[in-house]
C-alpha cells in the first residue's frame, strides 16, 4: 500500500494511478461533473486520513473509489469533528474492498 505525508501528495498520486474523477457529496448520492452516482455502486479501494499541521481538529479523509462500471475517482471529506452529517450517511453506503486499504 501507499503512504503519503500530505493530502496533496495523495490526491496527485491517486490521479496519476487513474483515480481521475473528482467526487463530491450531495444529499443522497455522489456527484462528479454534474452527474449523480449512487454510493451503493462504489467501493472504497483505498482510504487515507490527514491531520492539519497547526490544528489537530483540522482532519481530512481521502477515499479512492471504484464503481461497478469501472469509474475511478477521489472523494475528499472532513473527518472527525469537521465531518458533515450528510457525509456520514453516504459513506455508510460505501463498502471497503478489503481491510488492507485502510491507512
Amino acid at each position: 500500500m501507499y503512504a503519503y505525508e500530505t493530502l496533496s501528495q495523495a490526491t496527485t498520486d491517486l490521479n496519476q494511478r487513474g483515480f481521475s474523477m473528482d467526487f463530491n457529496l450531495a444529499e443522497n448520492c455522489l456527484i462528479c461533473n454534474g452527474n449523480e452516482y449512487e454510493a451503493d455502486d462504489f467501493e472504497i479501494v483505498e482510504f487515507y486520513r490527514f491531520e492539519g499541521d497547526s490544528n489537530p481538529d483540522d482532519l481530512a479523509a481521502v477515499y479512492a473509489l471504484e464503481g461497478v462500471n469501472g469509474e475511478k475517482g477521489i472523494l475528499v471529506t472532513g473527518y472527525g469533528i469537521s465531518a458533515e452529517g450528510r457525509a456520514a450517511a453516504i459513506l455508510k453506503k460505501l463498502k471497503f474492498r478489503n481491510q488492507d486499504s485502510i491507512h
